[in-house]
């Protein structure tokens, strides 16, 4: 029954006239895809005086999985941002992070961090350097994960496995504008991955050390270009980074390669976006490779794959773009749906077992309603469908498809 209704809505939409804010002076559609929040007066430049900035964001889900006729609720997470201005040129900027409520010793779920703590030091009002514990501009929602900035109660699937989301490191970075044409850039030097963390069925994510005694004896690089055109807005990204994060004497024992570069995983990613009269659409891919998966599997046997990719497309509409009363003017009733697919073991060395209930597409439709820009109440179906379970991981009963009923409301300030 679900299918029709979820056909009616690809018929009819198309996404949310999106909010991206962007370092760049002549704003278009294209780049106000992201709304802004109170750390964003951290970012002007020029005189002023210095000042402290309070800020958060957080989100409440409930989601019922249809298969396991299970219902849960959680306080997704709560993000406390704290900035200050010391003067034009320097701010500082932090956030800390609670996932699922609360954290209790022994506990399997829970997390308290800190999801960023840098310095930004403005050059000019186009050129900027970031130093410390950031967020590197890779894919669409890792900068701005904020709920308020996608639609669907969870974020994209494929930014959550395959480009891990709130992806931090310890690093520098330098952040661009041109004078002359409607282009940013960025590059970012940056600590490596750790492959002794991968784990089978959630690619990279464990190898991420979010700086908590990372390892620098691999490091990372990873840069960005976004061009602007009239509603639009482009993206490319790529990262490579070594993830042999153990001292050279240790890794030689379990045959791995290393040095700054070790063992390496290359990720190459770009993305679309279009927001124009409450009509928006955006579009991700990206492709991950780890071609020395068979040293890190025969060290670790974490099941580590060679390849991995994700992809999606989305579409929505703004039902209240045309409205007349003043009422529902700033409000937003936003239809839309968004395709994805994905597979984290596409390639899979000699030594590694294939798993078809990681090579999955999902099916998401829904709405989000913004009573006020800060607000978002949001419901959603994901249809999840996979391949066939391999009897070597588990002989447990496994069926295909499954449906998901999702709940949530989110907040920034």
């Amino acid at each position: 029954m679900l299918k029709p209704v979820i056909t009616i809505c690809l018929c009819l939409l198309l996404f949310q006239n999106g909010r991206a804010q962007i370092n760049k002076p002549n704003t278009t559609a294209a780049q106000q895809l992201v709304a802004t929040t109170g750390e964003d007066s951290l970012n002007s430049f020029g005189p002023g005086q210095s000042r402290t900035v309070i800020s958060g964001y957080g989100e409440l889900h409930f989601q019922n999985d249809v298969n396991e006729n299970r219902s849960t609720a959680e306080l997704k997470r709560a993000v406390l941002f704290v900035g200050h201005k010391f003067t034009s040129h320097i701010a500082f900027f932090s956030e800390l992070e609670i996932e699922d409520g609360k954290i209790e010793g022994g506990g399997v779920k829970g997390e308290i961090a800190m999801e960023q703590v840098y310095l930004k030091f403005a050059l000019n009002p186009r050129q900027y350097f970031v130093a410390g514990l950031f967020i590197p501009r890779i894919g669409i929602v890792n900068e701005n994960h904020l709920p308020i900035n996608f639609n669907g109660v969870e974020r994209p699937i494929t930014e959550q496995v395959i480009i891990p989301s709130t992806w931090r490191e310890i690093g520098v970075g330098f952040y661009g504008q041109t004078s002359t044409l409607p282009l940013t850039y960025s590059i970012a030097l940056l600590n490596g991955l750790n492959s002794e963390g991968f784990e089978h069925g959630s690619g990279f994510r464990g190898g991420r050390a979010e700086g908590q005694n990372a390892s620098a004896n691999s490091l990372a690089v990873t840069g960005a270009v976004q061009f602007f055109a009239g509603n639009w807005k482009f993206q490319a990204s790529g990262y490579m980074g070594g993830t042999t994060g153990m001292p050279a004497k240790y890794a030689d024992t379990l045959n791995l390669q290393t040095g700054v570069f070790g063992a390496p995983l290359y990720l190459a990613e770009a993305n679309i976006q279009y927001g124009h009269k409450g009509i928006s659409f955006k579009a991700l891919g990206c492709n991950v490779s780890i071609p020395e998966a068979s040293s890190i599997n025969l060290a670790f046997n974490n099941n580590t794959p060679e390849q991995m990719y994700g992809a999606y497309a989305e579409l929505g509409y703004n039902l209240l773009e045309t409205a007349k009363s003043k009422k529902w003017m700033s409000k937003q009733l936003i239809i839309f749906a968004r395709y994805e697919m994905l597979d984290m073991n596409v390639k899979t060395p000699a030594n590694g077992v294939n798993d078809g209930t990681v090579n999955q597409t999902h099916l998401i439709a829904g709405f989000s309603y913004y009573p006020i820009p800060q607000v978002a109440i949001k419901a959603d179906v994901r249809m999840l469908n996979t391949g066939a379970q391999n009897i070597l991981l588990s002989a447990d009963l496994y069926k295909q498809n499954n449906s998901f009923i999702n709940l949530a409301i989110g907040y920034s300030f």
